[in-house]
């Protein structure tokens, strides 16, 4: 690998560890979508930030994340009014639009609004690896000391406000930095594709964790060379890669489990 795309590679890295994690919870939870307005309302955030001046304070965008945490952990109480993935989704396009119209008040806003959505991963610096590597190591940290409350929230239901709030907050403090390193478009691709990819094979959340991992790192590496190698812009290439993979594997699948039942079906007729 060229030495030029080792700090974009390690960017990806994080990324996957991260996202793939979340993506585990997301899609048992059957919240496919909360990445993504998740995301875009932290988008308003950036919005504001660029609106007043301080493209380089986070401190517009960690508001939007409390936020948004806070009416997304309540989740359960939205539900008995309304279907959660529709409220989920109207809260995306609630953000997208206000992020649009903030953004057409500033100077370079279609611009801006380009980084927000594909972010430029392709230049990232050594220090915004480290504050980033910082961020996710603390919020990993509180995973793993709160793994049975988290897994129980996931898998059983069980848990209160508390926990609900608590867990889509680290989440938010994920995607803060997250967007802000490869954009809102990437960020996704890397919270649902790889797990995604995962359950294709496996129930256990563990070894779905471990085969999002595998593919996310080899997507990421192949994305990340071929973007420089073809001068492409590194986000759809990485998006499109993790889609082809995914859709690749999911007809390998079916492939294989037709072959299976057309080999089975003589020994039925002959018993």
């Amino acid at each position: 690998m060229d030495p030029l795309l080792l700090y974009p590679f390690l960017a990806c890295l994080l990324l996957v560890l991260i996202h793939a994690y979340f993506g585990v919870h997301i899609l048992q939870r059957g919240i496919i979508f909360v990445d993504l307005a998740l995301a875009q309302f932290i988008g308003v955030g950036m919005a504001l930030a660029f609106y007043f001046g301080q493209e380089r304070s986070a401190l517009l965008p960690l508001a939007a994340a409390l936020v948004g945490s806070a009416v997304l952990a309540l989740g359960k109480k939205i539900s008995r009014q309304v279907n959660v993935e529709a409220f989920i989704g109207v809260l995306y396009i609630f953000s997208i639009s206000a992020a649009i119209l903030i953004l057409d008040k500033t100077p370079h806003g279609l611009e801006e609004f380009k980084n927000i959505l594909n972010g430029n991963i392709i230049w990232v610096m050594p220090a915004d690896l480290l504050s980033t590597f910082a961020v996710y190591t603390v919020i990993g940290a509180v995973h793993l000391v709160f793994q049975k409350r988290f897994l129980a929230m996931t898998y059983e239901a069980k848990g209160g406000y508390f926990w609900e709030f608590l867990f889509f907050f680290t989440f938010a403090l994920v995607l803060v930095k997250s967007v802000e390193l490869a954009g809102i478009l990437q960020v996704f691709a890397f919270l649902v594709i790889p797990a995604l990819i995962g359950r294709l094979f496996f129930t256990a959340p563990v070894k779905i964790l471990l085969t999002g991992w595998l593919a996310g790192t080899a997507v990421s590496m192949a994305g990340v060379m071929a973007s420089y190698r073809f001068d492409l812009p590194t986000a759809p290439v990485i998006v499109a890669g993790f889609a082809g993979l995914f859709f690749v594997l999911l007809a390998l699948k079916y492939w294989f489990q037709a072959r299976g039942r057309r080999e089975r079906k003589p020994h039925s007729i002959q018993a």
